[in-house]
Order: C-alpha cells, then sequence, then structure tokens
C-alpha cells in the first residue's frame, strides 16, 4: 500500500470518527436502556436536551421542550400497558408550557406508578412535568424550578407587579396588553399545576404550593433543591440509581476545543 492511499485512509477513518463515536454513543444508550427496563419492569423514556452546535457556522443551538417531544413522549406512553409502571428521565432547562401541559397530563392519567428521575436539572417546564410524577427521584446535587409563565422577555408575575405600580394612563397600550396576557398566563399554569397536584396534596395545601411555583416567589431560575423541594412537601427521593447516572454520561456535550472541565475519570479512594 503506498503512502498516498494510507492518506487517504487516515482522511477518511478521521472523516468518519464523529460518526462512529455518535453511533458507539447511541448503541451504549440503547443497551443501558434494556438494562433498567428490565431491572425496573417499566417503560423508560428519555427527555434529554443538550446544547447542539452547528457543524459549520458553530452557532449554539438551545434544546427545549418542543411539540416534537411532547408527541414522541406521548407515543411511548401509548405503546405502554396501562399497568406498565413508566420511568421518565428528566433533564431540560423547560420549554413551551403547551408541550410541558400535554406530556405532564398524559403521564397523569396513566394508570400504572409513574416515577420521575432528575439526575441534574428539570427547570420550569421540565418541573411541570415531574409534579406529574407519583415520585421524584433527584440526584443529591439536582434542582427543579418554579414554574411561573413568561411572557417574551418579561416574568407574568413582574408585568404584573410593575403594571399596578402605576396609573394606567401612564402606561402604553402594548403594556396594557402585555399585562393582561400575563394575567390570563398564570392563571392557566396554576390551574395546570392544581390538576396534577390535586390527587398528592389537600386542597388547601395543592393551592399553596401552585401559587408558591406560578407567582413570581421566586425569580425564574431560582434552584429548588432536594432539600427545598422536601420542605415543600413534594414527593421527591434522593435515591437515585447509579445507572441513571451513568445513562447521562452517555449524552455528552458536544466539545469546546479546551474543555472547561478536565479530571481523569476513575474512582479517587484514599491510599490503604
Amino acid at each position: 500500500m503506498t503512502l498516498a492511499e494510507l492518506f487517504w485512509i487516515f482522511l477518511i477513518f478521521i472523516a468518519l470518527q464523529p460518526l462512529i463515536k455518535k453511533k458507539t454513543m447511541e448503541f451504549a444508550r440503547k443497551r443501558l436502556l434494556v438494562k433498567l427496563e428490565q431491572q425496573r419492569s417499566s417503560r423508560m423514556i428519555l427527555l434529554v436536551h443538550r446544547q447542539e452546535t452547528m457543524a459549520l457556522l458553530g452557532f449554539p443551538i438551545f434544546r427545549y421542550i418542543d411539540i416534537n417531544d411532547s408527541e414522541e413522549v406521548i407515543r411511548a406512553i401509548h405503546l405502554t400497558d396501562d399497568d406498565v409502571p413508566l420511568d421518565l428521565v428528566l433533564h431540560t432547562p423547560g420549554g413551551l408550557v403547551l408541550a410541558s401541559t400535554q406530556i405532564a397530563r398524559a403521564l397523569k392519567k396513566h394508570k400504572g406508578k409513574v416515577t420521575v428521575f432528575v439526575p441534574h436539572f428539570a427547570m420550569s417546564g421540565g418541573t411541570l412535568i415531574a409534579l406529574a410524577g407519583d415520585a421524584i427521584v433527584m440526584s443529591e446535587h439536582a434542582v427543579l424550578g418554579p414554574v411561573d409563565p413568561q411572557i417574551g422577555q418579561y416574568p407574568a408575575a413582574s408585568l404584573l407587579r410593575a403594571v399596578a405600580k402605576k396609573l394606567v394612563a401612564e402606561i402604553d397600550d402594548s403594556t396594557l396588553i402585555l399585562a393582561d396576557q400575563a394575567e390570563k398566563a398564570i392563571t392557566e399554569v396554576r390551574n395546570s399545576v392544581l390538576e396534577l397536584l390535586a390527587d398528592k396534596f389537600p386542597p388547601e395545601k395543592a393551592e399553596e404550593l401552585a401559587r408558591l411555583l406560578t407567582e413570581g416567589t421566586w425569580t425564574h431560575d431560582f434552584a429548588i433543591t432536594f432539600e427545598t423541594a422536601q420542605s415543600l412537601g413534594l414527593p421527591v427521593s434522593s435515591q437515585i440509581p447509579k445507572e441513571i447516572l451513568e445513562l447521562m454520561s452517555l449524552f455528552p456535550q458536544p466539545m469546546r476545543q479546551i474543555p472547561a472541565v478536565e479530571y481523569l475519570p476513575f474512582p479517587r479512594r484514599p491510599k490503604p
């Protein structure tokens, strides 16, 4: 074999390497999914969002819960017998209220037990989905978030508070329209949360939690830790299976040229 032929083989190998790595990861995920479903006798569904990067231009594409996600999750639920438990792994910054609500309602209507696993974070619409579960299993450092709606770039609750501090004559029509939409959005999301919590808490407690989560008590990116969720009375547990955390390692973030975090990927124990 000539040097030129070796050079072209090397180029082809380099070009195919990302595809080979992607397929290897997909195979490893499927294998681990099969193992988890056999262990738990359940249907495992993954809803995982990572920040993707365009191959040529390098602009970031932020992933979030959209209608396609809701269609796929609902399709998986329809393929599952009523008596089979559902296990949903959530890793998401949130997304469309409509899509999140569709997924949450489909989970709530499932007759088998629904367990939601949050290995790292499930914010906003992700938390709305988690509230539909019979149990929420978080890792020690995982977080949930408020589900207060956002109107454009503004938090709905903050819009209402800002408008309430001014005379109507001082406010332009576009702001008044936004405030009207904000009030409706808060009412709609609060009612959705009440619907999801109705069979888990007494009416007064469900109402309190719904107001707390939807009416701008915190900033939208406030971290509801396991301890905070527990103090609120949410059905949370910290006993997350190690296989769930292992599963997340099979969804690697697209690498930068120089990684921001680096370590030797081996267990580190004290010397005897």
